[in-house]
């Protein structure tokens, strides 16, 4: 599998329609960001459970912002349509392999759940910032 391009027009398809999806968001004046490209790609073709995008930050402005992306690369994981995980600047191949295994081996009915009491108890005004959650 290799990459998809991530454009404001197909973003929310994406997400909405695939368990797992990873994005790489770069811009090609960025070096750092160029150089993590090769790795990016080769683990894409390790995991094609995942759909992988890359977001061109300079192309999809309007994405970016809504993603709050304010340095790049950026790396982000969604498993159906929930971000579970997001860290700015390049990492290496085995923290990719890493992260792609352990947001795949999520119970996602539990991780909904958590989501669920964490914001009922803002809600409710009780969220203390100090979770007990079993990860």
């Amino acid at each position: 599998m290799s990459t998809t391009e991530i454009t404001q027009d197909n973003v929310e398809t994406i997400l909405g329609s695939n368990d797992m999806v990873v994005l790489d968001c770069w811009a090609a004046w960025c070096g750092p960001c160029r150089s993590f490209a090769p790795t990016y790609e080769a683990a894409s073709e390790r995991h094609p459970a995942a759909v992988w995008g890359k977001l061109d930050t300079e192309a999809q402005p309007e994405v970016a912002q809504a993603f709050d992306i304010r340095s790049i690369p950026t790396v982000m994981v969604f498993r159906q349509g929930v971000l579970l995980f997001r860290q700015a600047g390049a990492l290496p191949a085995s923290a990719l392999d890493e992260i792609v295994g352990k947001v795949q081996a999520l119970d996602m009915d539990e991780v909904r759940k958590q989501i669920a009491e964490h914001e009922q108890a803002h809600a409710e005004g009780r969220c203390d910032h100090d979770h007990d959650h079993d990860h």
